[in-house]
């Protein structure tokens, strides 16, 4: 994580400005932090500080207590309903994606891979290793562009959301209760960062994201 607050650290010449890069590998993070159970969860939520004695900044030391319980945090009914249909939406999608040419490459790839026998491949009889699991179920979610879509962020959540918080979920054992807070946070938050990235960035890279980066 050192390198990560090096990294993100603030510019010397004023605030800084993330890359889009930049943007997906902490809300990965952001991820994998929603997802872990409280056993997993080693180290507490204080104060870093670098090699520089640059502490984490305000912003993202609450971004990650904010992802780290949303474990324990109730959503109201109709939340919880609107996740389970974004859910089941997306689990559509990785099904209809495995008929297609992406999907059948990415299920080739991974019965070749292989891997720990962990985490499930939707559409198949595959069984491997939640990493694995998690890029191909994406790569199934997103073959043919049915999953959902978020405008104002130019980025389709459910592809990223649910493979990784699928693969996780088998990996640590959590219930499906932890599974729709953990998804519910991470759209969330996955939807809003994008979005507050403003238009330059957008204009830069001529192209919308696509968060299967949050498979990996």
């Amino acid at each position: 994580m050192r390198h990560l607050r090096n990294k993100y650290g603030p510019a010397e010449n004023g605030g800084a400005i993330l890359s889009r890069r930049e943007m997906l590998e902490l809300a990965g993070l952001a991820v994998a932090t929603a997802a872990l159970p409280p056993g997993a969860v080693m180290a507490k939520l204080s104060p870093s500080r670098d090699s520089n004695g640059q502490g984490v900044s305000p912003v993202m030391d609450r971004l990650s207590r904010y992802m780290s319980e949303a474990r324990d945090r109730a959503l109201p009914d109709e939340v919880a309903e609107k996740t389970k249909q974004h859910i089941l939406d997306t689990l559509a999608a990785m099904i209809s994606g495995s008929e297609l040419t992406p999907g059948r490459a990415a299920l080739q790839f991974v019965g070749a891979y292989g891997g720990k026998e962990v985490a499930t491949v939707v559409a198949s009889k595959i069984v491997c290793g939640p990493i694995e699991a998690a890029l191909t179920n994406g790569v199934l979610a997103h073959a043919d562009e049915t999953d959902d879509s978020h405008a104002p962020s130019q980025s389709h959540p459910g592809c990223a959301v649910v493979p990784a918080a699928l693969a996780a979920g088998e990996r640590f054992g959590i219930r499906g209760t932890h599974l729709l807070r953990a998804g519910r946070a991470v759209w969330h938050q996955g939807n809003t960062l994008p979005a507050l990235r403003g238009a330059r960035l957008r204009r830069r890279t001529a192209l919308h994201d696509d968060p299967r980066w949050t498979a990996i």
